[in-house]
């Protein structure tokens, strides 16, 4: 299986600025083969938004809002909403997923 990642740059460098958390680094957390993804509840619109807790390079951890999209086959296309650090409620959710 493999990934191809998208997102609106503008959205990408306020996530930077804000979070200090790049959407570059953020697709690390799809290799994490056991980070914790759930359907978002406040999905907005006609789009599914999926909330990813995972762990990067075994160093720290990350929290992702992103969507799925149609894909080819053995490709997933997910486009990055949001990317954050994790706190450490979620850290402990990851741990006892």
């Amino acid at each position: 299986m493999h990934y191809h990642f998208e997102w609106d740059p503008a959205k990408a460098a306020a996530n930077l600025k804000k979070h200090r958390v790049s959407f570059e680094q953020a697709t690390e957390i799809f290799k994490d083969p056991i980070a914790l993804t759930v359907y978002a509840e406040d999905s907005s619109g006609d789009e599914e938004r999926w909330v990813t807790l995972g762990e990067v390079q075994q160093q720290y951890y990350l929290v992702v809002v992103h969507t799925y999209h149609d894909s080819e086959i053995n490709v997933v296309r997910i486009r990055i909403i949001s990317a954050r650090l994790a706190t450490k409620q979620e850290i402990k959710q990851y741990g006892h997923g």
